[in-house]
């Protein structure tokens, strides 16, 4: 499952996931943080390129489903503006064992902020900024 949504939900993602060969399921939630490097963030806003993002998501997922032996994988990033402790990203893996499970989780996560086009924009009180580690 590989999405740009305007909100995740977590019931779904997780039931995706499901697999009577996994002995393990992997998820890793990414919210919206109160504060970045000291300063107070009100909000966030993701923007994404849509068919890319997409694209690049396919191929981390693909990678790591035949690096870690996966049965199922999901990645899922949210779009638009977003509060404080709002969900904006969803990575899963399901395997037969966890430490393949977790592997991937994290791989993927890390790939995905280094190479999918998805923006971000933090909001503090006195100024807005664009903030990106992928391209």
């Amino acid at each position: 499952m590989i999405k740009i949504v305007d909100n995740i939900d977590l019931n779904t993602a997780y039931e995706h996931l499901q697999d009577e060969g996994a002995g393990a399921t992997s998820l890793f939630l990414g919210t919206v943080r109160n504060a970045t490097q000291g300063d107070e963030v009100f909000q966030l806003e993701y923007e994404a390129y849509d068919a890319m993002a997409i694209s690049e998501m396919q191929k981390i997922s693909d990678a790591a489903t035949a690096e870690f032996g996966l049965l199922k994988t999901l990645i899922i990033h949210a779009v638009g503006v977003k509060k404080v402790g709002d969900l904006v990203v969803v990575i899963g893996a399901s395997a037969p064992h966890r430490k393949e499970a977790m592997a991937a989780t994290k791989y993927m996560i890390d790939t995905l902020k280094q190479t999918v086009p998805i923006w971000k924009k933090e909001f503090f009180e006195n100024k807005q900024v664009w903030v990106s580690e992928n391209p």
